[in-house]
């Protein structure tokens, strides 16, 4: 049991009000730290990632997560920001699919040219929930669910990125 495992199996942390930062070292880390932070939200889920990450986001746990979070709050967002979507359309990603049936909650866009070269990756929810990965090809990261001031930061540069970013047309659905 990795490290993050061990103190999240003595917590039961809440955001906001859980405090600390906690160091992720692997895939599994991730998942955990995703799985714990989505249930989570009430009013926004924000992710920013080069292709989906589907290691961590196509999975039944993000999707079944993200599908109670879009019908118990009906003024909730979901807001996902990737620079490739095209492999995960070709996968038949189901974070793509999810987003197509609860488009009234749930939007991707491609990022605009300018911001393709960052390498980072991350998760927001709410003011306080966040997931970072500096190099998105690697899963050393952080998970916090109370660090409002690096949330803020961090939706503002997302903020940013999304208002410059378009519809990506490799997610419309094709109707024949």
């Amino acid at each position: 049991m990795s490290d993050f495992a061990e103190a999240l199996a003595r917590l039961n942390p809440e955001l906001g009000q859980t405090e600390g930062e906690f160091t992720l070292r692997t895939r599994d880390d991730n998942r955990l730290a995703v799985d714990t932070l989505l249930p989570l939200a009430h009013r926004r889920i924000e992710i920013f990632t080069r292709d989906l990450d589907p290691q961590l986001y196509d999975r039944s746990p993000v999707i079944e997560a993200m599908t109670q979070f879009a019908l118990r709050h009906r003024n909730c967002r979901i807001r996902i920001l990737t620079h490739d979507a095209e492999p995960a359309v070709k996968a038949g990603n189901r974070l793509i699919e999810l987003c197509r049936r609860l488009s009234s909650y749930a939007e991707i866009r491609r990022s605009h040219e300018d911001y393709r070269e960052r390498s980072d990756s991350f998760l927001l929810v709410d003011d306080y929930g966040l997931l970072e990965r500096k190099l998105a090809s690697r899963f050393e990261g952080r998970v916090s669910f109370k660090l409002p001031l690096e949330v803020r930061r961090l939706r503002s540069e997302f903020d940013e990125i999304w208002e410059r970013s378009s519809a990506d047309p490799e997610l419309r659905r094709l109707h024949l």
